[in-house]
């Protein structure tokens, strides 16, 4: 066993058993268990679970994201000290104060690309678990043989095979129909979904750099990658990828209009929305800003002197 492998083992089990459970519960409310609906709708059911299961991971890469816009002002200021500066020096002063200000904010530029990471061994693992059940392989936890055969071999409607994809379709008009259906819908799920953060979540500092002319790029390149690649996908596995960008899509507009990004178009129509909520409530946006005025400071209050004390203030006067 290969290191990649070794490390997808204990991933594609629980995987695994996520989809043999949603199958077997189908199974048990009088649904067909060697039937593709059957098991479309486990693919599904093992979609949401993980994803739901993502959802702390995903809040937590939005969180570090935030925090580094909000030190990004400070780290220019910084990086514009030593514009120009190639010497030895200068470059261990830079790196310093930028490892000062990430220690002094608790920031760590890796933190957002921290949770990404911990996603690709899963959605390798389900990928593979996927791949290795249509070709009828034995898995490597709850999906014995019979139960890879029966995915292997079902049929979705009695007309297109989910192992099936448009090149191996063999002139099957359904299994053609329902992929290209799929492939049109993952591809513009996706540019949905680049498309509402390219155009509501970013501040004007973001889109004035070249790193957003590079986005924009991508904008139109990423769904032409799902739209080719879909043509090689098994059904199957197809309805994974689907009911992901679905998910994402939905996630990340909940995010955008809950969580946007400050100065960004999002974040003034949150603003605009949560005025008028209070409104609502009989608050005005003037009563809201006004300041707490505070109330009439009290008199200092006069200590009383003694007689001889008196006496001496009354003689320095004089």
């Amino acid at each position: 066993m290969n290191p990649i492998d070794t490390l997808l083992w204990p991933i594609k089990w629980v995987i695994e058993a996520i989809l043999v459970a949603f199958h077997t519960v189908l199974s048990s409310v009088g649904l067909d268990p060697d039937d593709g609906l059957t098991w479309v709708l486990s693919i599904v059911g093992l979609v949401l679970v993980v994803r739901a299961l993502l959802i702390p991971i995903f809040v937590r890469q939005i969180k570090s994201q935030r925090r580094m816009l909000e030190v990004a002002p400070q780290l220019k200021k910084i990086q514009d000290k030593y514009k120009g500066k190639k010497d030895q020096f200068s470059r261990e002063a830079m790196s310093r104060e930028t490892m000062e200000l990430y220690k002094k904010t608790g920031t760590n530029p890796l933190a957002s690309c921290l949770p990404l990471l911990i996603q690709m061994p899963i959605f390798f693992g389900l990928f593979s678990v996927l791949q290795n059940a249509q070709h009828e392989k034995v898995g490597v936890g709850l999906l014995n043989l019979q139960l890879s055969r029966s995915f292997g071999e079902s049929v979705l409607f009695g007309v297109a095979p989910l192992k099936d994809s448009i090149q191996s379709a063999d002139g099957n008009g359904w299994v053609i129909g329902i992929a290209l259906t799929m492939v049109v819908l993952m591809t513009a799920s996706q540019f949905v979904t680049q498309l509402q953060i390219m155009s509501k979540n970013q501040s004007p500092e973001m889109k004035a750099s070249p790193a957003y002319k590079q986005q924009r790029v991508l904008l139109y390149i990423l769904p032409l990658v799902f739209a080719f690649s879909g043509f090689a996908f098994p059904l199957g596995v197809m309805f994974y990828w689907l009911t992901s960008n679905a998910w994402t899509m939905v996630q990340q507009f909940i995010v955008i209009r809950n969580m946007p990004t400050p100065g960004s178009e999002a974040a003034f129509a949150r603003e605009a929305r949560m005025a008028k909520k209070h409104q609502r409530r009989g608050i005005t946006v003037t009563e809201m800003e006004q300041p707490v005025l505070e109330g009439p400071k009290k008199a200092q209050r006069v200590q009383p002197v003694g007689k001889n004390r008196a006496k001496k203030q009354t003689g320095s006067k004089k």
